[in-house]
């Protein structure tokens, strides 16, 4: 596989993550990416997501066991989880004031946390 081939695989997988509205599972990722790139394959995904987590460029979210994908650098946020139509959106405020270094009753320090929020999002309440 030629170089430019593969920069351009990743640049499109790239997008994708950069524009997605919250954090995306390997096969969701593909489907999105293959509407601009028809050719590109699974084991691909999952090498430049790979290789994207050791750069420091993209991390995954874990939800109910299942690793979701986001690019990095886009600070402190949480999700929400929709049960109707299971898709997964990145939260811009925190639902939940716990500075770093927190201390709770027994001892334990708070060095960050993560919050996911279950529910409906505003197409799936909408709907019914």
């Amino acid at each position: 596989m030629s170089t430019a081939r593969q920069t351009r695989q990743r640049e499109v997988i790239v997008q994708v993550l950069q524009q997605a509205e919250g954090p995306l599972s390997a096969p969701e990722l593909l489907s999105r990416a293959q509407s601009t790139l028809p050719g590109l394959g699974t084991a691909t995904v999952y090498r430049t997501l790979k290789l994207m987590q050791e750069q420091g460029e993209a991390h995954a979210v874990h939800l109910d066991g299942e690793p979701l994908y986001e690019s990095s650098g886009r600070g402190h946020h949480h999700h929400f989880s929709c049960n109707g139509c299971g898709r997964v959106f990145s939260l811009a405020s925190c639902p939940v004031a716990l500075p770093k270094g927190t201390v709770y009753p027994g001892g334990f320090v708070v060095e960050g946390h993560e919050v996911t929020l279950y529910g409906r999002c505003p197409a799936c309440a909408s709907a019914g």
